[in-house]
């Protein structure tokens, strides 16, 4: 799997060598405008503020979407409260919230910091309730018996119970916020990737175009590779579970 990209490049590579259409350059011609597209100034006034963006909005669904699926997965009652709340707003596609979004927070930061958080909330908070729904009735039972306090019993029971459900949510969270992040941008912005690569479309300047798509990818496997690493420090404990399990 590992060299799935490399194997899609080297096709692409093949494919467009001999092009000569204006919309579907050869791939060497896209490489080459790279360095001098995005190297060269627009790393820091672009690539980087769509980066922050994005993991502010992502941290800021990470924090909702556990905080509410927890309570909501440890109480009946709670979650009978929030849940039609939730499965309305769920099932409105974020994308179509950036008008409403422009008008209550402005065409700055915060109105793309809102519609990645709102995307990615989703797939973190139901990961987060059936986490902790389906945690050990018998390790409740334990965490009674010993009398932990209500924070002892969030932090060693509740979040380490659920964690790799949490995680899986997360997961999937990343990538809609990559998309989510381009989208916002595409609405009255100044700068960012997906304002540029639309600059770059209406301009009829192609190879650039294709250039900040191939970016856009690079940026998506660099994000799952970094997340990789921090889920497998995080989730030591659970994988290793795992393989003493298989086994045995």
């Amino acid at each position: 799997m590992a060299g799935l990209p490399i194997v899609l490049l080297a096709l692409w590579w093949v494919a467009t060598d001999s092009s000569t259409s204006f919309y579907w350059p050869p791939l060497r011609e896209i490489l080459g405008t790279f360095p001098e597209t995005w190297l060269e100034g627009r790393l820091g006034s672009d690539v980087l503020p769509s980066l922050g963006r994005l993991l502010v909005g992502y941290a800021l669904a990470l924090v909702l979407g556990i905080s509410i699926g927890v309570l909501a997965g440890s109480s009946r009652t709670f979650r009978a409260v929030v849940e039609p709340p939730l499965e309305f707003l769920r099932s409105i596609p974020p994308p179509v919230l950036v008008p409403i979004l422009i008008l209550l927070a402005g065409v700055g930061n915060t109105m793309k910091v809102l519609v990645i958080a709102a995307g990615c909330v989703w797939p973190i908070l139901l990961n987060t309730i059936e986490g902790v729904r389906g945690i050990d009735p018998v390790l409740r039972d334990a965490a009674a018996a010993y009398r932990l306090g209500p924070l002892t019993r969030v932090r060693h029971l509740v979040l380490r119970g659920a964690s790799p459900q949490v995680a899986a949510g997360a997961r999937q969270a990343l990538s809609i916020g990559l998309i989510l992040m381009v989208i916002s941008e595409m609405f009255a912005a100044s700068n960012g990737l997906g304002f540029t690569i639309i600059q770059f479309q209406r301009g009829f300047a192609i190879p650039q175009m294709w250039s900040g798509i191939v970016l856009l990818g690079l940026v998506g496997v660099l994000l799952s590779l970094v997340f990789r690493v921090v889920e497998g420090r995080l989730l030591a404990w659970y994988h290793g579970q795992r393989a003493a399990e298989r086994k045995g």
